[in-house]
């Protein structure tokens, strides 16, 4: 019998989120991230991430997540480090900048800078960021698997 092929995964297009109040949502969200908004309902909205978008949704109903969690990768880290800390949100012990927003959602915190994921330049012009650049172990990480640009 001939092996059935198989779809190759390629990336993620969103992430959804679970939020008691998309308002609370919006604010809280809006503390710490500077974001385009790409449209919103009285139970969904949805930030704009460049190609890709967080959507929160009304009705976490789960208790807090523990080691479940996404990377969201952002052009200062620090600069989020500030934010969380003005806007009162404690950081998760550990080595990375992990934190609960108030509805237990996990969220990590990671920089462009310092990581494989990479965004085409047309895409970064688009978001505005066209100026980002990579550590040289991130670029060396990615061109070991053929992904460096040229």
């Amino acid at each position: 019998m001939a092996a059935t092929a198989k779809a190759r995964a390629v990336g993620l297009n969103h992430i959804a989120l679970e939020v008691g109040d998309i308002e609370e949502a919006l604010a809280f969200y809006s503390r710490l991230f500077e974001f385009k908004l790409r449209g919103k309902s009285e139970h969904a909205a949805f930030i704009d991430l460049g190609d890709q978008f967080l959507a929160l949704q009304q009705g976490r109903k789960q208790p807090g997540d523990d080691g479940r969690h996404f990377g969201l990768v952002v052009d200062d880290k620090e600069a989020v480090r500030a934010a969380l800390a003005a806007a009162g949100v404690k950081i998760l012990p550990g080595r990375f900048l992990d934190f609960l927003d108030p509805w237990g959602n996990r969220i990590e915190i990671v920089g462009y800078d310092n990581i494989q994921f990479t965004k085409a330049p047309h895409v970064l012009r688009g978001m505005g960021l066209a100026n980002l650049a990579k550590t040289p172990q991130a670029i060396k990480e990615l061109a070991d698997k053929g992904m460096a640009s040229d």
